[in-house]
């Protein structure tokens, strides 16, 4: 009867063994379960953001370009009457300066 006994405890060990090896098994799936899991929600989110910042930076180049041209035209426009106004100065003086000129270059000093 004690070698029976045995041979019971025997066999409920190594069930008890099998059993828990069971349970770290189904703990490892699950686990590396959640960490592809979780691997593949950082992925949708980083996916998210950089689609979100591309937005937002292809946003911006797209204010600032359109505000290149009109900042362009507004430069020219401004270049132009400055010019035009310079002109008109120089026009202006123009008299007085050849008058000055020559009154110099015919006036000899001893």
């Amino acid at each position: 009867m004690d070698a029976n006994r045995r041979q019971s405890g025997i066999q409920q060990l190594l069930a008890a063994e099998q059993e828990a090896q069971q349970i770290v098994n189904a703990a490892r799936a699950a686990k590396s379960a959640r960490l592809r899991q979780a691997k593949e929600e950082a992925e949708r989110e980083i996916a998210e953001y950089r689609s979100r910042m591309e937005a937002e930076f292809q946003r911006k180049v797209a204010e600032s370009s359109g505000d290149s041209g009109a900042n362009v035209k507004r430069l020219e426009q401004e270049t132009a009457a400055k010019i035009e106004q310079l002109n008109q100065q120089a026009a202006s003086i123009s008299p007085e300066v050849i008058q000055m000129l020559l009154r110099h270059v015919t006036t000899v000093k001893n």
